[in-house]
């Protein structure tokens, strides 16, 4: 459903695009703190390849490509105080029911983030008349982006967010949508983030607060995602010895074709195989603290490696392709060790559906050097 505000006196046209860092700076009263600076993070390359050369240079949709990922340059951590904002949002059915958030600061910014700016859409909303009145909050923060509803995203790109803000002592009147996915709520609750700490609201009202919050960070900085690591103390974890498989048998996009002899091969190297759809998210967390190699095809399962020790060996199925290289990106900044399997794309959906098959073959080759890999 979307929402939006009457139009400002001002006006939808006079707003101008600014980042987090820029806003801060334009608005009177305005507070930015950079928790981490920019810098750029060495990173192993993946087993079995010698230079980054050898990786995949597509950008793709991503923004950056596998070859970028051994020497990838994070941004800043940001945490501003902007003063008066608007937020407003909507959702888009044809795009998977995405919600994209805008939020409009002071008199005359619209923030630039990631996963968060304002679009076409947003300036019709804005312009609208007869839309909700927005809710009034005195005082909030803002850490939500795009695909917050997204498991994946969830844990990679949002939990770290809010890990930091309890180390900033920041975590109070924190917005969080009053209804979210169960593993969403499950999540707060194993890493001990109180229901106090969060303001909840509705989806079919904008928000009007008098003094916002807003953070920028990078997804990938390991001074972000490694606080999963240790708000679960994974340091403490003894040696772990098992060996998972993510199954995607109920998932009804980007399946794994010819599985039976892909199964012989994983029981010949010592894997369970596991469907996580069908732990709950604890349980999700319990194994994978005693994990020490989890193998699957490209997929949410495999961004279980936040609830891994350090040192975890990543199996990836990818279509060389189609390269993503966000779990190569996740498993370098948590310390963990990546390998690539080929996978070849089935069907004519898009990419980011495509059913995949990988030759038997492949897979136990991968798999035989795991008793090779040097620590």
């Amino acid at each position: 459903m979307g929402a939006g505000l009457p139009a400002r006196a001002v006006g939808w046209r006079g707003l101008r695009d600014r980042s987090l860092a820029e806003a801060a700076a334009a608005l009177p009263g305005a507070r930015l703190e950079e928790v981490h600076p920019p810098r750029v993070h060495a990173n192993p390359l993946p087993r079995g390849v010698g230079s980054a050369s050898e990786l995949p240079a597509d950008a793709g949709w991503w923004g950056y490509a596998m070859a970028d990922v051994p020497a990838r340059a994070a941004e800043a951590t940001q945490v501003a105080e902007l003063g008066p904002a608007e937020i407003l949002w909507y959702r888009d059915p044809e795009q998977n029911d995405d919600f994209f958030p805008a939020i409009v600061a002071g008199r005359g910014s619209k923030l630039r983030m990631r996963e968060v700016r304002f679009r076409p859409r947003h300036e019709r909303l804005l312009m609208g008349n007869g839309l909700p009145a927005p809710r009034e909050v005195p005082e909030a923060v803002w850490f939500l982006e795009r695909v917050w509803h997204n498991h994946s995203h969830w844990l990679a790109a949002h939990l770290p967010k809010l890990l930091l803000l309890r180390g900033l002592g920041r975590l109070k009147n924190v917005l969080l949508p009053a209804r979210m996915p169960p593993a969403h709520e499950a999540s707060l609750r194993l890493l001990g983030l109180p229901e106090s700490a969060f303001l909840r609201f509705d989806e079919d009202r904008p928000l009007r607060v008098g003094r916002l919050t807003a953070l920028s960070t990078d997804r990938f900085a390991p001074e972000l995602v490694g606080l999963i690591p240790r708000a679960l103390a994974l340091a403490d974890a003894p040696a772990p010895t098992r060996r998972v498989w993510v199954s995607r048998e109920r998932a009804t996009r980007r399946r794994l074709l010819g599985v039976a002899a892909l199964h012989r091969v994983l029981d010949d190297h010592g894997f369970e195989r596991v469907v996580f759809e069908e732990l709950d998210l604890p349980a999700q967390a319990a194994l994978m603290r005693e994990t020490g190699v989890l193998a699957g095809p490209h997929g949410a399962g495999l961004t279980n490696m936040l609830f891994a020790p350090r040192g975890l060996e990543v199996v990836e199925l990818a279509d060389p392709g189609f390269p993503n290289p966000n779990f190569y990106a996740l498993g370098a900044a948590l310390g963990h060790r990546h390998r690539f399997v080929p996978a070849r794309p089935v069907g004519d959906r898009p990419p980011v559906e495509q059913d995949l098959a990988v030759e038997p073959g492949a897979l136990a080759a991968a798999l035989a050097t795991l008793e090779e890999a040097p620590a």
